[in-house]
Order: C-alpha cells, then structure tokens, then sequence
C-alpha cells in the first residue's frame, strides 16, 4: 500500500525535472495540482521524455495507494490536468494517452463533478465547463441553444 508521503518522492523519481517544496508533501493535493502544471510546462517545452516514466507511476498510486493517494490522484492530478491544460488551451490527451489501461480506463470511464466532460451537472442548476469550452454557461442558457 502507497502512502501519502511516498507520493512526492516517487513523481519526483519518475520525473527528472521535478522537485517537491520541503513540506508540500502536507498538503498534497495542492503539491499535486502543481505538478499537473509542471507536466503542462514540460509538454508546451516538448520536453516528455518522462511522461511514460510518470504515467507507469500514476498507475501504481492508482492501484496500490490508499484512499487518500488514490483520491489525491484524481482531484489533485489527474483532474489538474485536465484542467489547467485545457484553460491553457491544450488537449489533455496529450498526456493522457501516455496512462496505462488502468487508469485510462478509470479516468475516462468516471463522472467527475468538475468536468462536464462526461455529461451535464444539473443538480446545481448550471453546467460545469466542458474540456474544450472556457466559460461555464448557465443551464436556463445551454436549453435555450
């Protein structure tokens, strides 16, 4: 089992570029967030050499972590992801085709909340962004298109 602490250090193993803040490790869903814009900075410098060594990485924290790492993976990476590539006006596929089937399976396959990827939030009376479009856009909006 793979715990909060050991996160840090195995992206960092995997990933040559980067180096966790002393103490980011206490808040790692933030520290992942970051990461997540670290990968976005990699990717647009076409330096992704190391994304088969992460997503092999991301798939054993998907597998082997708790609950805290596995729900830290997907709030804190892998929905970062998603979200400041695409706010920055980049596919996430990009790095999102380099995860293994497991995840790719698991990240594709799962309603987030934060997306509207897969689907409209309605419950809260508005639709979340989806992965290509920049504003939200109210429900009494999006029926009347």
């Amino acid at each position: 089992m793979i715990h909060r602490h050991e996160v840090l250090p195995m992206l960092a193993e995997a990933c040559s570029s980067y180096q966790p803040a002393p103490g980011e490790a206490d808040l790692l869903y933030v520290a992942l967030g970051d990461f997540a814009e670290h990968l976005w900075e990699l990717h647009r410098a076409g330096r992704t050499d190391d994304f088969p060594a992460i997503a092999k990485v991301i798939e054993w924290l998907r597998l082997d972590g708790d609950h805290y790492v596995r729900e830290a993976l997907a709030v804190g990476l892998l929905a970062g992801i998603d979200f400041e590539w695409t706010r920055r006006g980049t596919d996430p596929e990009w790095f999102f085709c380099y995860l293994f089937p497991q995840t790719a399976h698991w990240w594709r396959t799962r309603s987030t909340p934060w997306t509207n990827r897969y689907g409209p939030n309605t419950e809260a009376g508005y639709v979340l962004p989806s992965l290509y479009s920049a504003q939200p856009r109210p429900l009494s909006q999006k029926l009347r298109d």
